[in-house]
């Protein structure tokens, strides 16, 4: 099992490594990518959107919290599901949803990426986008391949330049403005509560990142203690750098004018704030978040699939490669992450996302709630209403996507039905809670 030592060190990442490598994986993903999608459902109100999303988020961190101070684990999320499951189809299903949403995620970042990049070309659409994304995948895998010391400085050195960078681009926006929010003007649609609660599902994906904490938690010192402040203090980073963000968007742009630029909402509210200086900056900015949040992301899905593979939920194909397990999910990974970016936009790759991860969270916190509140001293009222307002996002959301692109709702219902099938066939049952003891997840029988 040498490739385990190789990959997880106990109390390798400190209090703020954990937090920036948090932000680090939110900030890439969410802002660039999401902005112009939660202005398209929410209207002038999307930069609330972004505090209903943080409230749902912190909701849904407490379960997480909860079972990684009881038992810290590099496993994360499958061994929660795990510990409250038991080795059955629901757990193997769930974290195969939650690894898809990460890898989905990937795909988003990276398409961002090239459609930033992109911009200053005037080039919209086309096969370089779907180009430029592979190869920036492609990149991140290169990159992750070199090792996990080499993934640990890069995350901290982009975290600090992506908060320091966007930041500075809210407050020069909305300065430049005169704090005035254009985005509030006369708008020719009315957007309702449904929209409203359907956009929080997108911004709830620009928070998810900080499941990476409670993935790496037993490589984080003193777990007990800092998962759940480095999870917190990540959400509440991030809040502040959205907030100024949205506020910087909607001071330069109308919502008609953040919608038809959805894409790249950033770079455009940039030009008329900053001039073309400070359009070109943005770009910049934005290539080096999305491809280090690319880069984050790979490295988390991949721990979490190879983690998956030991633990016995998924089986394992090594195609002839050789190596460690963690390469060839790497491998996995970058493939569907590839293939993602060319089929499908922006706005279907986050809805899918959204689909996925709010399933995932609903299971998790029903687990807790059934099966682990006591023994790790969880409130059922608080895990309760984790899954009751994950559950009316997801209502809301899938309400306004049958209207505006069913397919994609298709294609989801299809996707997590495809999981849990194979799941099941693979593990030949649904539970095992008998499966209780707090050792249970060793391997060998």
């Amino acid at each position: 099992m040498q490739s385990k030592q190789d990959t997880y060190r106990e109390g390798s990442i400190s209090l703020g490594g954990a937090i920036a490598m948090g932000t680090g994986v939110m900030i890439g993903a969410g802002i660039f990518a999401l902005t112009g999608q939660v202005a398209q459902l929410a209207g002038p109100l999307f930069p609330l959107a972004f505090i209903a999303g943080a409230v749902v988020t912190s909701f849904s961190a407490y379960s997480y919290i909860r079972m990684s101070n009881k038992w810290p684990s590099s496993g994360g999320i499958a061994m929660i599901l795990q510990k409250c499951y038991g080795p059955g189809a629901i757990a193997g299903g769930a974290a195969l949803l939650m690894a898809l949403s990460m890898v989905i995620a990937e795909s988003l970042v990276a398409r961002t990426f090239a459609t930033y990049v992109l911009r200053p070309f005037d080039i919209e659409g086309g096969p370089l986008v779907p180009a430029l994304a592979v190869a920036v995948i492609v990149f991140a895998f290169l990159v992750n391949i070199a090792g996990n010391r080499s993934v640990g400085l890069f995350s901290l050195i982009m975290a600090a330049i992506k908060i320091g960078g966007i930041a500075l681009f809210g407050i020069a926006a909305l300065w430049s403005s005169g704090f005035a929010f254009a985005a509030a003007s006369e708008t020719s649609q009315s957007y309702g509560l449904t929209g409203f609660i359907a956009s929080t599902a997108l911004a709830i994906l620009a928070f998810k990142g900080f499941t990476t904490i409670t993935n790496s938690g037993a490589e984080i010192t003193e777990p007990n203690r800092n998962v759940g402040r480095a999870i917190m203090f990540s959400i509440g980073i991030c809040v502040v750098v959205y907030l100024l963000v949205a506020y910087g968007v909607g001071s330069s742009l109308t919502i008609e004018e953040i919608i038809s630029a959805r894409d790249y909402s950033l770079a455009q509210a940039a030009q008329p704030a900053l001039g073309q200086t400070g359009f070109i900056l943005t770009v910049i900015l934005a290539a080096v978040a999305t491809a280090s949040g690319v880069l984050a992301s790979v490295f988390a899905v991949s721990r979490m699939l190879a983690m998956l593979t030991d633990m016995e939920m998924i089986p394992h194909s090594h195609f002839g490669m050789p190596g460690p397990i963690q390469r060839h999910t790497l491998v996995y990974t970058v493939v569907i992450a590839a293939t993602l970016a060319v089929l499908f936009d922006l706005g279907r790759i986050a809805s899918l996302g959204a689909f996925f991860y709010l399933v995932m969270d609903m299971i998790i916190h029903w687990g807790v709630f059934r099966y682990r509140r006591a023994d790790v001293g969880a409130f059922g009222i608080v895990l309760l209403t984790a899954l009751a307002l994950d559950a009316i996002v997801l209502a809301a959301f899938t309400v306004m996507k049958l209207q505006s692109d069913p397919m994609i709702v298709l294609y989801a219902a299809v996707g997590m039905i495809a999981v849990f099938a194979f799941e099941r066939v693979y593990l030949s049952q649904w539970v095992a809670p008998q499966v209780a003891p707090a050792h249970a997840h060793a391997h060998g029988d």
